[in-house]
């Protein structure tokens, strides 16, 4: 199957792209650079460097193209909350002009990369596809706002579709790990640590209602992400709509996760306590049990030892991150 990848040059997106490839797809690769990198891009994919808002593009780069992988936009919450529209521009309207495109090229498939921040405060843990979507964010709703004009494409024009919602994608595979400038997520940051590149981690609240005190959130390995993707592009192929929470359905701590992280790297990694911030829910854990008894996804990488080895295994690789 011919295969276009938005944001595949990214964390995410590269993964994927790579274990399309590996499964016999013929990749295309679309993204502008601004978060990914050209190294990170499997050598059998082709790759164009562009804007997914370019409709002239999307013209060219969707000539054959079967089905659609849709990685491409911005990730960070807080800076959603500082600049709302950039995140709406990017996430929201650009995505549409991407889905106007894929109708007018007759994309049968399309599988969008969504989020649990969906889901806002959860009022249960963990969090199943029925949880009703009250985004706290503007990066939430960004997401929530494809979500609901893909049901509506899929009603009207019959594109099938799957809408994934995940919480933190961590660990890396043998070539591919995370690299962000700046970096946000709690796993690399404590490697930084370990590395000296920072001289602390910073914990936000020790006083939540955790077995530790800190926050809990659920952790799912690079790899076993990229997989369930591919499971809901083949699965496509006779169901219309497919949406699915993906989650270890187990959430690791702050402290654990340092722990964890002193024993694989054998560092100290100083922490810095600091207040609680606002909007931080007490825990963060997403069922998968919905995918897993339809599709069969079953993580090969669970264990948030394994997930951790994997991200710095790659760092001591990859030092500098990516070069390009």
């Amino acid at each position: 199957m011919k295969v276009l990848v938005t944001g595949g040059a990214g964390y995410i997106g590269s993964c994927v792209a790579a274990q399309l490839v590996e499964a016999g797809h013929e990749v295309r690769v679309l993204d502008d650079l601004s978060n990914g990198h050209r190294q990170a891009v499997p050598g059998a994919a082709s790759l164009v460097v562009g804007d997914i808002g370019d409709r002239k593009l999307l013209d060219e780069c969707l000539k054959g193209v079967e089905a659609v992988m849709h990685f491409a936009s911005f990730i960070e919450v807080g800076e959603s909350m500082q600049q709302p529209l950039k995140h709406f521009l990017n996430n929201s309207a650009k995505a549409m002009t991407l889905l106007q495109a894929c109708v007018d090229h007759s994309v049968r498939r399309f599988v969008f990369s969504s989020t649990a921040a969906l889901f806002g405060n959860p009022l249960q843990v963990p969090i199943d596809e029925s949880h009703p979507l009250q985004p706290t964010s503007a990066y939430g709703e960004s997401k929530h706002l494809v979500e609901r004009t893909l049901r509506w494409v899929q009603e009207i024009h019959g594109l099938h579709y799957a809408s994934l919602r995940y919480f933190n994608a961590a660990g890396a595979t043998a070539e591919r790990g995370e690299d962000h400038h700046p970096e946000s997520h709690l796993i690399p940051i404590v490697l930084e640590v370990a590395r000296g590149e920072r001289a602390a981690v910073q914990i936000f609240g020790t006083d939540y209602p955790t077995p530790d005190g800190t926050c809990v959130r659920d952790y799912v390995h690079i790899h076993d992400l990229a997989s369930a993707h591919l499971l809901a592009l083949d699965a496509l192929a006779d169901r219309p709509k497919l949406i699915y929470n993906l989650g270890n359905g187990e959430g690791f701590s702050v402290k654990q996760v340092i722990e964890v992280a002193r024993a694989v790297t054998g560092h100290v990694i100083s922490v810095l306590e600091q207040p609680r911030r606002a909007g931080d829910p007490a825990q963060l854990v997403a069922s998968s049990a919905k995918i897993r008894a339809e599709l069969g996804w079953q993580p090969a990488y669970p264990g948030l030892r394994e997930i951790i080895e994997s991200a710095w295994d790659w760092r001591k690789r990859h030092p500098q991150g990516y070069t390009q």
